[in-house]
């Protein structure tokens, strides 16, 4: 008897040891994950901060050396010369074709950048033309920013957002978690869903946070990106 009563006391003991640990991990589940996506966005953060380095180099290499083959997006066009009738380049990859050709990265750097969860992207360069094509999904979505944009000008953004957009949480990499912003000052943000979008009055504190658009007057915001940013894969 003395036995059973032991036994019974055992298994109350662990019945409750295991309500314990259920209970914890009810709580402690939501912020591990949370503590996991920033995580992630950090890294894009990271990756779109050196995309941003090479693009910033680059630009810097055009201006001082009066070459038109080197610039930001917006400056650049599609002919090794930068000059004649060619048309502004319009894509992502053609964008990363100048900073390969130009030797500011590799296509495994690229391809790494431009790679978050939920969206791979592959990056190939030809070995004589250093023409690089891109596929899979971009993490990243660059905007086509001109060397007369002010600092807070928005280079880059997680591929998830539209600029004054609603986030929408089947949109890759991040859904409606967050998303990040790399501006052409040099500074970067990781952002909540709630400073995707402008508060009516507040459209210089927006501009503040979250960025320009380039071509944008100050405390002009409209949304959406189309026309201002690079095509991606």
């Amino acid at each position: 008897m003395k036995r059973n009563s032991l036994g019974a006391f055992t298994l109350i003991e662990m019945l409750v040891v295991i309500s314990i640990i259920v209970v914890l991990a009810a709580f402690a589940g939501p912020a591990i994950f949370s503590a996991l996506t920033k995580g992630q966005m950090t890294g894009s953060l990271n990756n779109s901060r050196q995309l941003y380095l090479a693009g910033q180099q680059m630009a810097l290499d055009g201006a001082t050396n009066s070459d038109a083959t080197r610039a930001w997006p917006g400056d650049l066009s599609d002919t090794p010369s930068g000059g004649g009738s060619s048309a502004p380049i319009t894509s992502l990859q053609q964008y990363t074709t100048k900073l390969v050709q130009g030797d500011y990265l590799k296509a495994g750097d690229i391809q790494k950048i431009l790679s978050a969860p939920g969206a791979t992207c592959t990056a190939t360069a030809d070995n004589s033309t250093g023409a690089v094509t891109l596929g899979g999904k971009s993490a990243l979505k660059v905007y086509k920013i001109k060397e007369t944009d002010s600092t807070n000008t928005v280079f880059a953004v997680t591929a998830n957002y539209t600029y004054n957009t609603a986030l929408v949480a089947t949109d890759a990499p991040y859904g409606d978690k967050g998303f990040v912003v790399q501006r052409k000052g040099g500074d970067a943000s990781v952002l909540k869903k709630n400073n995707a979008t402008v508060v009516t009055g507040q459209e210089s504190s927006f501009q503040s946070v979250v960025g320009k658009k380039p071509g944008e007057a100050d405390g002009t915001v409209t949304a959406g990106d189309s026309t201002v940013a690079l095509t991606n894969p």
